[in-house]
């Protein structure tokens, strides 16, 4: 990384005392650069070890061991420091449920120690990149989902923070909302160049817009990477065929084919479908593999009705590295569980 990482963390750990005295692991060893300007996603079960180690990052959480710095600062050592730069968007809404939108919005500048000159700006300028304009004489509690969260961020936003975690940013939101939302996500963070740091159980969403995808399990990260290469490295591509012939013989015809087309390391799944056998075999590069394999069974006499070729989602790099789905509950342990329901976190500069 050629210029100083934004988030920094070696060996960061948070445990807990759990029931009858016991030691319960919340976070284990979490370490991890990230780069200014970039969109991150952090994914993992319910569980996992995700919302602790967010908390520990915006100095909500004091970690039991190892060490943090959030823009330039220990998270431990220098807390204020550390607030004065983020914003943290949490699961529930944070604004006040009778204030009007421009009165939250002014009152959170406030909160900053902004003046009031600065405050209005800020706001004017959020309100115009958020689309809130018709919003903003309106109470938060008579706002819809979608237009909450617009709030939410906006009111992230005000300090203008170098940092913005999100966590779970479009739970709940129906699907024409969460695009309209990551529309003015995407667009905020053009306009300002902010770095985001996000969790999210919409894995099409970090598939799409996350640079990079980090995956914690049991507290710890078991995979790092672009979405493109995890995909592509651990799940890999799918070919289906239906072939006229018997199990056997279609998995003896398929292997045969590989090896003539030079594709290695294949193991073909067979079943018998009617009077054709359904043929799975996983493979990468499928966009190149798919037509060498065709050609290799045509030239040894086999019929082939239907060929398909299947691209990786993330759901399928989670479920061979955990085991399990992302939405999977698990029980959980202090501190593990919603985030704090504050918009976000700060001290008056």
């Amino acid at each position: 990384m050629s210029t100083p990482p934004i988030i920094s963390a070696r060996g960061l750990s948070k445990s807990f005392r759990g029931p009858g005295g016991r030691t319960v692991e919340a976070v284990s060893d979490l370490t991890m650069d990230v780069a200014p300007g970039t969109l991150t996603a952090f994914l993992g079960p319910n569980g996992a070890g995700k919302s602790t180690s967010l908390r520990m990052l915006t100095t909500l959480l004091r970690p039991t061991g190892g060490s943090a710095s959030v823009c330039g600062f220990d998270v431990a050592r220098q807390p204020a420091e550390v607030r004065a730069r983020i914003g943290y968007i949490g699961q529930k809404n944070g604004a006040g449920q009778y204030q009007r939108v421009r009165d939250e919005l002014l009152s959170q500048g406030a909160l900053y120690g902004l003046g009031r000159a600065e405050t209005r700006r800020r706001v004017d300028e959020l309100v115009e990149a958020l689309g809130l304009g018709e919003l903003v004489r309106r109470p938060t509690m008579k706002l819809s989902g979608g237009q909450r969260r617009r709030v939410d961020i906006a009111l992230g936003l005000i300090p203008g923070p170098r940092l913005l975690f999100l966590d779970e940013p479009t739970t709940g939101l129906d699907p024409q909302s969460r695009a309209h939302l990551w529309e003015h996500i995407l667009g905020l963070r053009r306009r300002y160049g902010t770095t985001l740091f996000l969790t999210t159980h919409y894995l099409d969403e970090a598939d799409q817009f996350a640079e990079r995808v980090m995956v914690v399990d049991r507290g710890r990260i078991i995979a790092d990477d672009t979405a493109s290469r995890l995909k592509s490295d651990l799940a890999g591509d799918r070919i289906t065929l239906t072939v006229d012939a018997g199990p056997a013989a279609a998995v003896a015809a398929v292997r045969g084919a590989a090896d003539a087309a030079g594709v290695t390391g294949t193991a073909p799944e067979a079943d018998r479908t009617g009077e054709v056998t359904r043929v799975v075999v996983a493979v990468d590069h499928g966009e190149r593999v798919l037509p060498a394999l065709l050609r290799a069974l045509e030239r040894g006499g086999h019929t082939v009705r239907t060929a398909e070729l299947t691209r990786p989602t993330l759901d399928d790099v989670f479920l061979r590295l955990t085991g399990r789905s992302l939405r999977e509950e698990e029980p959980g342990v202090p501190g593990t569980g919603p985030a704090p329901e504050a918009t976000s976190v700060g001290v008056p500069r």
